[in-house]
């Protein structure tokens, strides 16, 4: 399967929902995830992420999953990114991959990994990924 790299911004907007676990303590929090992806990939996405903080500066984690529906160099569908990251003192450690098998219509067999990179107020992202020809 050929592998192709997708570029672009986005924009996102997160908020807070009740956490599950509401112990202070636990520095646990949720949030809902709406994207809006320009670019390359063209689209929107709406997702949940839980985050845990923790007592040191610079580390935390979170988990998220999110549903993306658009189009990838001109091939519309819809697909679901799974997220799981970490700070370690403000060193960070991504793992954003599509989910097996989540690909619709023409993203069918969609398979991928993508980053995140934050400059100056912006979110940008970087695609790699493979479809079915």
């Amino acid at each position: 399967m050929p592998t192709f790299q997708a570029q672009g911004t986005f924009t996102v907007q997160l908020k807070p929902l009740p956490a599950y676990n509401a112990d202070e303590s636990a520095k646990m929090g949720r949030m809902s995830i709406d994207k809006q992806f320009s670019g390359d990939l063209e689209g929107v996405s709406k997702g949940e992420m839980v985050s845990a903080m923790t007592e040191t500066k610079g580390s935390a984690g979170y988990v998220a999953m999110e549903r993306v529906e658009g189009s990838i160099h001109g091939r519309s569908g819809a697909f679901v990114l799974q997220h799981s990251s970490s700070m370690n003192r403000g060193e960070a450690a991504q793992s954003i991959t599509v989910v097996p098998d989540s690909g619709t219509g023409a993203l069918t067999g969609l398979a991928g990994n993508l980053v995140i990179t934050i400059a100056d107020g912006k979110h940008s992202y970087s695609f790699q990924y493979s479809l079915p020809e």
